[in-house]
């Protein structure tokens, strides 16, 4: 999950550590910071799944100009005498 979604796993990591602390050393301002991380990036990561994702349609790529040839140009280059 950390690769997929680096930032919510983060936040997720970085307020699970200020709970764990906050709750040991009987620090409730930590404690109640930590576990709004963690309740804030799961929340945030829901509301992202829930967002429908416009599908993207490739655009076709136009290489020639529509005022080209349809025939392809001979290649003209000089001819090189083989030595063996």
């Amino acid at each position: 999950m950390y690769r997929k979604e680096p930032i919510p796993s983060f936040l997720v990591t970085i307020g699970l550590v200020n709970a764990i602390i906050g709750g040991l050393n009987d620090r409730t301002g930590l404690f109640s910071l930590g576990l709004a991380t963690v309740g804030g990036a799961i929340l945030g990561r829901w509301r992202m799944q829930q967002k429908p994702t416009a599908q993207i349609q490739p655009k076709s790529q136009i290489y020639l100009s529509a005022a080209s040839s349809d025939s392809v140009p001979t290649l003209k280059t000089p001819k090189r005498k083989r030595s063996i």
